[in-house]
């Protein structure tokens, strides 16, 4: 028996989710969309399954946490497998909540979708986002949280947007682009729509406007989890090779690692503002530590990911924005945060003892570093 093609849609514009769910059931009358939707404040999840028709099912389950890996465990896995062996469909869609990540529930339905599994029956086709190019240069770099655009998935969700939109694109198979007009198609827009193409995966496909989004577009393709995942990892963050004309990447490498003092000192200047960034580098009080930058819309997180083990130790930031000028600017303050060469000969004598400054965001250093 054929295995039928599941897709996923992320956004962080409702709107923008119902027009696509729209265009996708159209012309598709064995099309089916499951639409979750995590109400936090209500302290409840709403499921919604929707047909060319109209909505058939429209449920309201209580919440007991608003893990959205959980959620999806709890309560699509089995609507799924439900609509799967319906025996009407051909294809499914599942639209995810508004500014929800759609790496971590693609991990649990790829598992899920194994030989054996709940959703044997399933396969997983297409990861796509829906983006609104005149607003995404605002919503990629602009300070607002998706608390304050209403769209968060708790009532105290601090994530950027910038963040989210910047990890949609990073993750997804095919971006479908939207206009609405809101800036007249000006400078902004032009720039949003460059930021788009230097920050989805290179090996995405991208198609322009929602009325060219169908439900072949879907399902003609065979989702990679293991691939998708990779492209998401900072530990393999890449510019692209190419300019345009109002957006610009940037990526600085090293093999040396930063000043920890020295970071601390400038971080603002490196790791704020209104630039995309992300990627990895070392510190010479943590020599084994594989540590993790990862900044947009004027918030930065620094975290670890593990060991170098088989690699070589290398700092390597990618920073992508609109602003001339800044990549001068950048690239000052990243030379001036690494090691000199006479740090780096006295082969780290002078850190035993040391008081570790980015401890409180990179937690206490293990004995391997």
């Amino acid at each position: 028996m054929a295995q039928i093609p599941l897709s996923l849609l992320t956004t962080i514009d409702p709107v923008v989710r119902e027009t696509a769910i729209f265009a996708l059931l159209v012309d598709s009358p064995r099309t089916v969309v499951l639409r979750h939707d995590i109400h936090a404040a209500e302290g409840h999840l709403r499921r919604a399954v929707i047909t060319q028709g109209g909505t058939v099912e429209d449920e309201r389950h209580d919440l007991e946490h608003a893990c959205l890996s959980c959620a999806v465990r709890e309560d699509a896995l089995p609507t799924l497998r439900r609509l799967a062996t319906d025996g009407r469909w051909d294809d499914i869609v599942l639209a995810l909540p508004v500014s929800a990540d759609s790496l971590p529930v693609t991990i649990a339905l790829d598992a899920a979708t194994h030989p054996g599994a709940e959703l044997d029956m399933v396969r997983l086709a297409t990861v796509a986002t829906a983006v609104d190019v005149d607003e995404a240069e605002e919503d990629l770099l602009g300070i607002d949280s998706v608390a304050e655009r209403g769209i968060g998935l708790t009532e105290d969700d601090e994530r950027a947007v910038g963040e989210v939109l910047a990890g949609h694109l990073a993750h997804a198979d095919l971006v479908v682009t939207a206009s609405s007009g809101s800036t007249h198609r000006g400078l902004s827009a032009r720039c949003g729509d460059e930021l788009v193409d230097h920050l989805r995966s290179p090996d995405s496909r991208r198609i322009d406007g929602l009325h060219e989004l169908s439900a072949h577009r879907l399902t003609c393709a065979e989702h990679d989890a293991l691939a998708a995942q990779r492209r998401c990892n900072p530990l393999h963050a890449h510019a692209h090779s190419w300019e345009t004309a109002h957006a610009w990447s940037l990526e600085l490498r090293s093999d040396r690692p930063m000043h920890p003092e020295r970071l601390l000192d400038r971080i603002e200047e490196l790791g704020t503002g209104r630039v995309r960034s992300r990627g990895v580098f070392w510190l010479p009080n943590r020599p084994d530590s594989i540590c993790q930058w990862d900044g947009a819309g004027g918030q930065l997180y620094l975290g670890q990911l593990g060991t170098w083990e088989r690699q070589e130790p290398h700092t390597r930031l990618v920073f992508t924005g609109v602003a001339r000028g800044e990549r001068a600017r950048l690239r000052e303050v990243f030379d001036d945060v690494l090691l000199t060469d006479a740090e780096l000969a006295d082969g780290g004598a002078a850190w035993l003892g040391r008081e570790d400054v980015l401890a409180p965001w990179l937690g206490e250093r293990t004995e391997m570093g």
